[in-house]
This record gives structure tokens, C-alpha cells and sequence, in this order.
């Protein structure tokens, strides 16, 4: 009748004790932020410096989730990051760069209909296993892997600061600075733990890799 709800569900009362939250998200295709790391943001379009004014009055949280295609309005991928605004610069035209800190990832429960300009979903907190590590010889495997494809590449390393990393840095540092397409970096942020992103973020190196100067860039979508 008129403007009655139904009574919310069991599932709805439990989502509401605690887990999950109302998010602001800013949904950027090819820009996937990992737990642990910083992802430098230049805002300039108003709807996103009206997320950043609004997050920096409430929590400084933004949530970062790919859209499944590159146009305005698109269904968003499951997974996305938390973040959390560090350092940032106001611009005296409205415009702000900032680093955003990587807390959490989250599963994405439902889109929100909102009146703010930017979009907002509920999202469930993914508790990762910030203890767990690689076995050597993973560890070995990688680091050869990852030798090999930065020679393929071009790219120079510093190979002693990279064998100081612990893994959470090492394999979600390379998973997102990776020169991978937007469908592989999400597959990364989408893997159950740190050693199932590590296995296939070799399988990405050694599929990448096969490329030369001469070729088009390969991807998995």
C-alpha cells in the first residue's frame, strides 16, 4: 500500500549488523587498485571531484570497481578495492590529484539509485589472509618468470630491492603496474588468494610475453 516497504529480510538484517557498507565508487576503466598499494588519481570531471569533496568529509574512502565496458553507465565487474584518500593537492579550479591507499578489496552486493552525481553501491569487505605467503619454490618460479619477461619487455629492475619484497607487495605490486589489458588486471584482483594471483599472473607473463615490437598487443578479452 502507498508508500510501504516490505519487511527486509534475514540477509538484509545481517548485511546492516556489520558487513556491509555503502560505498562511493569511482569506476575507471583499466585503473585497478590492490590491497596495500597507492594508485595516483588526477580528478578533473565534476562529478568526481564531487565524490572527492563529499569522501573527504566523511570517511576519505573511494571505492575503485572496473565498468565491464568503457562507457558511461555500464554493469560493474564483482570485485572492486576500497581506498582511502592520502595525500592530496586542491587545485584553485576545483580539480584535485591525490594518492588513494589501497585497504580491501570488496564484493559488489547491488548498485544503490542515488541523486548524487557519482554512483554507490553496498559492498562486502573481502577478508584476505594477510599472513599467508608463498612457498619457495613459487617464490623462485616468479621472480624467473618475471626476469624473463622484463628482458622481453625492455624494462630494467632493480632484482635486489624486488628479493627484499615481501609477497603481498611483490605479486600485487606487479599485478597492478603490469602492462596487462583491463579484463586481465580484473582476473588478478579477482583470484581467491596470493597464490592463486601469483600462479596466474606467470601464465599472464609467459602469454604476454610472446609478443615482439612488430606485433599488436595480445589480450584476453
Amino acid at each position: 500500500m502507498g508508500g510501504r516497504h516490505p519487511p527486509p529480510s534475514f540477509q538484509d538484517i545481517v548485511r546492516v549488523s556489520g558487513l556491509a557498507q555503502r560505498l562511493s565508487i569511482f569506476p575507471l576503466p583499466g585503473a585497478v587498485l590492490f590491497p596495500g598499494l597507492q594508485l595516483p588519481l588526477h580528478i578533473f570531471e565534476p562529478r568526481y571531484r564531487s565524490l572527492v569533496g563529499d569522501a573527504l568529509v566523511r570517511d576519505r574512502q573511494i571505492a575503485m570497481i572496473q565498468p565491464q565496458q568503457p562507457i558511461d553507465g555500464a554493469p560493474l565487474f564483482s570485485i572492486g578495492t576500497i581506498g582511502r584518500i592520502g595525500e592530496i593537492e586542491a587545485m584553485e579550479d576545483g580539480r584535485y590529484n591525490l594518492i588513494l591507499e589501497g585497504q580491501s578489496r570488496f564484493k559488489l552486493l547491488r548498485e544503490i539509485d542515488v541523486v548524487t552525481a557519482f554512483r554507490q553501491v553496498e559492498g562486502e569487505p573481502i577478508d584476505d589472509d594477510e599472513d599467508e605467503t608463498l612457498s619457495y619454490a613459487q617464490r623462485g618460479g616468479f621472480e624467473s618468470e618475471a626476469r624473463k619477461f622484463a628482458d622481453r619487455q625492455g624494462y630494467t629492475v632493480d632484482w635486489d630491492s624486488v628479493e627484499r619484497l615481501d609477497d603481498h607487495s611483490l605479486i600485487n605490486g606487479v599485478s597492478q603496474i603490469a602492462p596487462f589489458d583491463p579484463a586481465s588486471k580484473q582476473a588478478l584482483l579477482e583470484a581467491e588468494n596470493l597464490s592463486a594471483r601469483c600462479e596466474l599472473l606467470v601464465q599472464l607473463m609467459q602469454f604476454f610475453g610472446r609478443s615482439d615490437g612488430g606485433e599488436e598487443i595480445m589480450t584476453l578479452q
